[in-house]
């Protein structure tokens, strides 16, 4: 190979790996549940969660993702986690403490999100709970994507997750 080549190659992966990370926001739409037919009992309409590509690596990929939920919940903690998901939990407002719901993901910056879902929500019992699930995620090798950090900092769910390229 010339060391035109190596020149080339290597101006390329220096010019992708100083690109300004893109903060992503993700639009969670909030259902009631069938049986929470009152219209006194509020919910949210939508949860906004916010993810970022980190800078490219060779080999791999990884998005650091957060969620500032503090107009609906508060208190977050690390309810359940394993190897394929985790699951945050907080204390729900009192205006939002009667909400019985679900979400999921909807829009990505504002277009049409029709993926799986891997981000979602419940709404139950005064609690509101974020999920990061990986089950049936799966990257261009077809295999499971991973969660490489979970822990809550100043009352929000954090997270990176990513997989091989």
């Amino acid at each position: 190979m010339k060391l035109q080549s190596f020149i080339g190659i290597g101006i390329v992966a220096w010019v992708l790996s100083s690109l300004p990370a893109h903060a992503a926001n993700l639009d969670l739409k909030v259902f009631k549940a069938i049986d929470t037919q009152d219209p006194n009992v509020r919910c949210p309409a939508k949860v906004v969660v916010t993810e970022t590509l980190q800078p490219y690596r060779e080999g791999s990929y990884a998005i650091d993702g957060t969620a500032n939920l503090s107009a609906i919940a508060d208190g977050f903690t690390i309810a359940s986690s394993d190897d394929f998901s985790v699951t945050w939990v907080g204390k729900l407002k009192p205006r939002y403490d009667q909400c019985k719901a679900t979400a999921r993901i909807v829009k990505s910056d504002n277009e049409d999100f029709s993926g799986h879902s891997y981000l979602r929500m419940r709404f139950v019992n005064g609690k509101a709970y974020l999920i990061l699930d990986m089950t049936g995620m799966s990257d261009a090798n077809s295999l499971t994507t991973a969660i490489l950090k979970q822990f809550v900092r100043g009352d929000k769910p954090v997270w990176s997750w990513g997989g091989t390229d």
